[in-house]
């Protein structure tokens, strides 16, 4: 395991790298066609009130591209469903559900950098988690050519086994808060939690936001800020004119963000303290592939095991075999039954700030939306097909949901995380 140099990987508890050798360094993103993200859904009934259809964009934040498609269809945006999120910086094709919208109506759309084709009918709505992974074709360009004859070797740490962090563009590709957004959530501090959103600047915002943003941290304005805030920034602008409106009601003000965006902020929570607790794990010792007592073992055909000191020697078989690997499950408003060791740390980490189980049930309540708890793995690992160009390098692979393709590319370049979003 590599200890990571970079503050913001620090930060966000994404300390480690599976991988041991020098990174290759270079630049992702420099178009957006160097980030190629494709879909893969699960099969559709062919009937029902739902239209699905598939959306191709280039460059078009998630949450704007389905305000959008609403906004042109003359539909609410809660008729939209969608299996998971995709990058902004990237040509990205994912599939959308419909309720009940004519497939001429989809026809009829044009939205600059955007296509939309009808796929077919079906009888459910699509929710986050429902596909059955995203294949990836990423060019890294401007690397170190002479520290590119390690990428060979780096695809087989990748394959064996590299930490699953949530990437950095999980806490917000520009301005990485959502974690503490959703923590002030957790704690019912609804104004904290709006302060942070629209009080904290982004690195690379323009000086006048800068500014709106900074005066409304001191102030509370929120007249003002609207005032400043400009039109493209559409989430800032709604809480502040609820604010507006309805002077220090910042609950409400964060009923006017999107309902999945809301819960996302608090999925963040979760997802920092995985990674707080995988690097602790790391800290301790273990490799991603290494089972300690009390270990969740998640196996090919769904059955689970614990890991005991007398099992060690036959669960490392299995995981090295890629039989099994060793997970742990997300705290939310559920109790966990037998914490293991990484469960243990998150649940301690979590009360130290001040959250329990009944901070996520009033959260649920507040957002509708359950937080239940999800299991993790806690190892990465994919084949690797990789092309080399003078000093650039294309990386093709496939990852199940939930898995993140920056977490890969990390593995190879070791450069600035901002350098990945």
């Amino acid at each position: 395991m590599k200890p990571s140099t970079h503050p913001l990987e620090h930060e966000l508890q994404m300390r480690y790298y599976g991988d041991d050798h020098p990174g290759i360094g270079g630049k992702l993103r420099t178009i957006p066609e160097d980030f190629v993200v494709d879909e893969i859904p699960k099969p559709f009934t062919g009937s029902g009130p739902y239209l699905i259809c598939k959306v191709t964009r280039r460059s078009w934040e998630h949450q704007h591209a389905i305000h959008e498609i609403a906004k042109r269809l003359g539909i609410s945006r809660k008729r939209i469903g969608w299996a998971g999120t995709k990058d902004r910086n990237a040509i990205a094709t994912h599939y959308i559900s419909l309720y009940k919208v004519d497939a001429d109506a989809i026809r009829r759309l044009s939205l600059k950098d955007m296509t939309i084709e009808v796929a077919g009918s079906h009888q459910f709505g699509l929710s986050l988690g429902d596909l059955l992974g995203n294949q990836f074709t990423i060019t890294i360009r401007d690397c170190e050519k002479e520290m590119m004859q390690s990428i060979p070797e780096i695809a087989e740490t990748v394959r064996s086994g590299i930490p699953n962090y949530y990437g950095v563009q999980r806490f917000g590709a520009q301005k990485p808060i959502t974690h503490r957004i959703g923590k002030a959530i957790l704690l019912g501090d609804y104004q904290d939690a709006v302060m942070t959103y629209i009080g904290e600047a982004f690195p690379n915002e323009d000086a006048f936001v800068r500014d709106a943003r900074a005066a409304f941290r001191e102030t509370g304005d929120a007249k003002e800020a609207l005032h400043a805030l400009p039109v493209r920034l559409g989430f800032e602008r709604a809480m502040l004119d609820h604010l507006t409106k309805n002077t220090g009601d910042y609950q409400g003000a964060l009923t006017q963000l999107p309902k999945t965006l809301g819960s996302m902020f608090v999925s963040a929570w979760q997802s920092y303290i995985f990674n707080a607790a995988l690097s602790d794990r790391f800290d301790r010792g273990f490799a991603p592939g290494e089972p300690e007592p009390g270990d969740r073992l998640i196996f090919g055909n769904k059955r689970s095991d614990i890991a005991t000191e007398q099992n060690l020697p036959t669960a490392r078989q299995h995981i090295r075999r890629q039989r099994a690997e060793v997970a742990a499950f997300l705290p939310g408003g559920t109790g966990i039954q037998n914490p293991g060791p990484m469960e243990t740390y998150m649940i301690s980490l979590s009360r130290e700030h001040g959250i329990t189980e009944d901070s996520f049930k009033r959260a649920s309540q507040f957002l509708k939306t359950a937080f239940d708890g999800a299991l993790r793995s806690i190892s990465l690992n994919t084949d690797i097909h990789s092309v080399l160009e003078e000093n650039t390098v294309i990386l093709t692979f496939t990852l199940p949901p939930g898995q993140y393709a920056t977490s890969v590319c990390r593995e190879f370049m070791k450069g600035d995380p901002l350098s990945l979003v």
